[in-house]
């Protein structure tokens, strides 16, 4: 076979291009499939994608080739001694995004068999050789790792779990996730719920697991902050209710001689909870109604900034003198 040389192209990087890349150098698409053929120095990747080589793509080739056949690369005039070029209406998610992420229970990139590459709906598009294309009504906004454009870690948990069926597993990766700081339970059952994945029983089991583990990490920080600040003792995990009246509910903790309760809201709303989230503002506004000041704290806020936190139930519990008493409330261990 009979390949003409293309000098025009020598020490480009890197060494994978797109059809209009390669028309931007001069090289026509029948000269890039010649170029192809069985015994040919290129390979052609995906469809309008090409190798410069003809050995086994990289992980990283195998990355930016998904990303140039799902995107839309910006062409720079002069791309000899460039690199990458930038992307735009692609991410990279699922699991090679959680790879990237550096997740220990996903599996490394040279094992991931597809690259889930998320566009918008409008694409017109199909997945096909390592690309899997994964559609969206919207593109979250993109995070960089080692110059490629990924989702943020809930949506690309939400990709990856989607294709699980191993209980196992995804409850390897929503509890690394949260214990390692890559984002925080509410997020994440907010994304889960979002793409209708609550609904499957391995994925709720998996959920209630990791809220009731970060509930309970979430107590300890509380504990912790309040002797830790010095904070006047409080009564923990109590029910509040009226003299001979109905229930208020409970708090985490509460200090009756300042009338000041906090509660953690370790919860996040799925898609059947509107009610118990109705019943759980009412409690609230009800509390304050009486004169109990109700402090809201996250596990996030507790784990990040403790200092802050502790600023702001010091603020409720000095200022319980300038306020007028409180009502007379029932205190019940919960």
């Amino acid at each position: 076979m009979n390949v003409f040389p293309l000098p025009q192209l020598a020490g480009i990087k890197p060494r994978l291009l797109s059809t209009p890349q390669l028309r931007d150098h001069g090289v026509s698409p029948a000269q890039a499939a010649a170029r192809c053929r069985p015994g040919g120095p290129w390979q052609a990747l995906l469809p309008g994608v090409y190798l410069l080589h003809s050995g086994t793509p990289t992980s990283e080739e195998r990355l930016h080739g998904a990303l140039l056949y799902a995107g839309r690369p910006v062409i720079p005039a002069q791309a000899e001694h460039d690199t990458a070029p930038p992307y735009t209406n692609a991410l990279i998610t699922g699991m090679a995004a959680l790879a990237l992420y550096q997740f220990t229970s996903a599996p490394p990139l040279t094992s991931v068999e597809h690259i889930d590459v998320l566009v918008p709906r409008t694409r017109r598009l199909r997945s096909t050789g390592c690309a899997r294309i994964v559609r969206t009504h919207s593109l979250p906004p993109a995070e960089e790792v080692t110059g490629l454009p990924i989702a943020p870690v809930a949506r690309a948990l939400t990709d990856a779990v989607r294709g699980l069926t191993d209980p196992i597993a995804v409850s390897l990766l929503l509890t690394e996730a949260v214990q390692d700081g890559h984002c925080d339970p509410a997020s994440l059952v907010a994304e889960l719920s979002r793409g209708r994945l609550l609904a499957l029983p391995h994925v709720a089991d998996a959920v209630d697991s990791l809220l009731a583990e970060g509930r309970s990490i979430a107590e300890e920080r509380l504990y912790d902050l309040v002797r830790d600040y010095q904070l006047p003792d409080p009564l923990w995990n109590v029910d509040l209710r009226l003299p001979g009246g109905p229930q208020l509910g409970g708090v985490d903790v509460f200090w009756p001689d300042q009338a000041v309760a906090v509660e953690l809201n370790t919860r996040a709303p799925r898609e059947d909870e509107d009610a118990t989230w109705s019943e759980h503002a009412r409690k609230r506004e009800h509390l304050e109604r009486l004169g109990i000041t109700v402090v809201h704290l996250t596990p996030r806020k507790l784990r990040d900034f403790p200092e802050q936190q502790a600023m702001v139930v010091q603020t409720a519990l000095t200022a319980a003198g300038d306020r007028p008493p409180a009502a007379y409330v029932v205190v019940l261990p919960r």
